[in-house]
């Protein structure tokens, strides 16, 4: 298929935290702007000229998501629209899974009727991250929402949950919770897969994670929570989120590449 304009929908996840580039919108590239990339190139080699807007704010919680981006990614008229959500609510001990998928549904329904193709996403397995594992059965159960959501309304699933072939120390920043470079490549490469989107898109060869002894890791571990653990739960308690004062990088259709 070929696309001519793209609208990202989304958290941290879509927005592109962990995939620093200093030269692109709030300093990320992401899945979603390689992604776009290369809708561009095979835009081009169809002729047909190729917009791309991203929505997504770091933080957000799924009702959120929706509220503030679902009415302006339907202004923009786009024939495809990505949307990844439901990550920062499963990590509330007190989400009601089935309100938040009445809502999702709701949204995606209005989507899928304007015409344009939709994609959404799973999250991703937390059993394979020691950080969040606690969150697994959560997960799960948004997970199969997502899934029933996606065949009524005809959506495309980049299915993360069954994506276990890859070493979390390899694809994860330093935060243990954002995709790095190597992540965000390979999610890029799913979605297009998904879409039957012919590209040239490789995997990126990861970083050899160095092998700690016990106590390096309690001390690597020690290092995480004072520089990422603490200003999360600060956050939490103080009602912020690390998206406050964030715009979204790319609000109308730009030319990508």
């Amino acid at each position: 298929m070929t696309f001519s304009k793209y609208v990202a929908l989304g958290d941290s996840f879509t927005e592109g935290v962990g995939d620093p580039d200093p030269a692109r919108p709030n300093g990320l590239r992401g899945w979603a702007d390689r992604t776009a990339e290369a809708l561009s190139a095979r835009a081009a080699a169809e002729g047909v000229e190729f917009g791309y807007a991203n929505l997504a704010i770091r933080g957000r919680k799924l009702p959120a998501i929706i509220d503030e981006q679902l009415d302006a990614a339907l202004a923009l008229g786009p024939d495809l629209v990505s949307i990844h959500g439901g990550g920062n609510d499963v990590l509330r001990p007190k989400v009601d899974i089935d309100a938040l998928a009445a809502t999702y549904d709701a949204a995606i329904g209005r989507l899928a009727a304007s015409g344009a193709h939709v994609v959404m996403f799973t999250v991703p397995d937390p059993g394979l991250n020691g950080v969040i594992k606690v969150i697994r059965g959560r997960s799960a159960i948004f997970n199969e929402w997502v899934r029933e959501i996606a065949e009524r309304h005809g959506a495309t699933v980049v299915d993360m949950w069954r994506m276990r072939d890859w070493k979390v120390a390899e694809v994860m920043d330093e935060d243990r919770l954002h995709l790095n470079a190597v992540g965000h490549q390979r999610i890029a490469i799913a979605t297009l897969d998904a879409l039957g989107v012919a590209h040239d898109l490789e995997p990126l060869a990861p970083v050899s994670a160095p092998v700690l002894s016990a106590c390096q890791q309690r001390a690597a571990n020690l290092v995480w929570a004072r520089t990422h653990l603490a200003p999360w739960v600060q956050r939490r308690v103080t009602g912020r989120s690390s998206g406050d004062g964030v715009e979204p990088k790319r609000p109308t259709f730009q030319p990508i590449g």
